[in-house]
């Protein structure tokens, strides 16, 4: 066991060494860890801000007033009154996408207890604001009608609705963007750098040098992801601590920070091996690109970081679980946001680190054939 170590450390040094002679390659790692994810974060929302909004008000009422007065900044812009004429041609034009027509007379039937309805013409050209916006207009406008009527005659509105909103009280998405996108980047460069690593092994010949050294293809491949695992591990601790929390304002204890390191540890040995065990099927880099990245989006857009999983297909949801990265979010989200222990997220470790057995596994026995024809 001990020359076992002693083989492992040598390789891992090896191979650091290799790592950080690659400039360009750190660069591209510093950045994804840095700058990729505070852009991404700030520009990827999936919060309405600054919707722009118009108003048609045939009643002109204190009610119709407050109502328009509600839709405030930084979800909306100013609210614009236009006239009907004009409406067509400004949603024609995309400058507005959302137009509310409040009736005549809106007010005096809603005290009448008539139900007037307000019309909202929504432009779903813009996807994201259209769905959510128009449920929180929605929301903004039925909370004034409760408060007035509640308000005529000290009449209590007949259901008061009271929210607590956990885990993310100000519904910032950065926060979440931020820590999903540093565990897919996590993902796509453990694949990379592990899976190159084999594969510029074989092409350079050097694997004939290894060949005959008194080491076996464990150590070889269980220093690739040591080596690599460990600068990833670090560079994600620290994107963490300096962009998520520090730079986007996540608050997220050390404590759960550190927990979440562990996730992190044992989620590249998993990614990493699976990275072994594909470039040990693709026998040249241009396979193993062809091979890798199609595996990466599909892990990706099934992860639950772009998508909730509960919205996928059965089949899929079944699936899912058996991709590393899609168990690492949900470990991620316990963690981070619902501040969850090790006593509860400890099922998503032992799946992790099964899925990197299993994986392992398969890589060795076919890098112990890859070794045999390479000598």
């Amino acid at each position: 066991m001990l020359r076992w170590l002693k083989n492992v450390g040598y390789l891992m040094f090896k191979e650091l060494k290799s790592l950080f002679s690659d400039i360009v390659m750190i660069i591209l790692t510093i950045y994804m860890f840095s700058v990729a994810i505070f852009l991404i974060s700030n520009m990827g929302m999936t919060d309405v801000k600054n919707g722009s909004v118009a108003i048609i008000d045939y009643d002109q009422s204190t009610l119709s007033h407050r109502m328009r007065d509600a839709l405030i900044m930084p979800y909306f812009k100013k609210v614009q009154e236009v006239s009907p004429k004009e409406i067509d041609r400004e949603m024609d034009l995309g400058n507005y996408t959302f137009v509310a027509e409040f009736p005549p007379n809106y007010e005096r039937d809603m005290l009448k207890g008539d139900n007037p309805q307000v019309q909202v013409l929504v432009d779903a050209t813009a996807v994201t604001q259209a769905g959510i916006g128009s449920g929180y207009i929605s929301q903004i406008f039925t909370q004034e009608v409760n408060e007035f009527m509640g308000n005529i005659g000290n009449i209590a509105a007949p259901i008061k609705v009271v929210n607590n909103v956990l885990y993310n009280p100000n519904h910032s998405s950065k926060w979440f963007m931020a820590t999903t996108q540093n565990m897919t980047n996590l993902a796509l460069l453990a694949l990379m750098l592990v899976g190159s690593a084999i594969i510029r092994e074989k092409e350079r010949g050097t694997l004939e040098h290894l060949l005959v050294m008194p080491i076996g293809s464990s150590e070889i491949a269980m220093a690739k992801v040591f080596a690599n695992g460990l600068v990833l591990l670090v560079i994600s601790m620290l994107s963490i601590r300096f962009i998520t929390v520090g730079a986007l304002g996540a608050p997220i204890p050390t404590g759960q920070i550190a927990l979440f390191g562990v996730g992190v540890l044992v989620f590249l040995f998993s990614i990493a091996s699976l990275g072994i065990m594909l470039a040990v099927f693709a026998p040249t880099m241009p396979q193993f690109g062809l091979l890798c990245l199609p595996i990466y989006l599909i892990m990706n857009m099934l992860s639950g970081a772009q998508s909730p999983v509960e919205n996928m297909p059965e089949l899929a949801q079944q699936l899912t679980q058996f991709s590393p990265l899609t168990i690492l979010v949900a470990y991620g989200q316990d963690v981070l946001f619902r501040g969850s222990g090790i006593d509860i997220v400890w099922p998503h470790l032992l799946k992790m680190a099964a899925l990197g057995a299993v994986f392992l596994g398969v890589a060795l026995a076919q890098f112990k054939s890859m070794l045999s024809k390479q000598g």
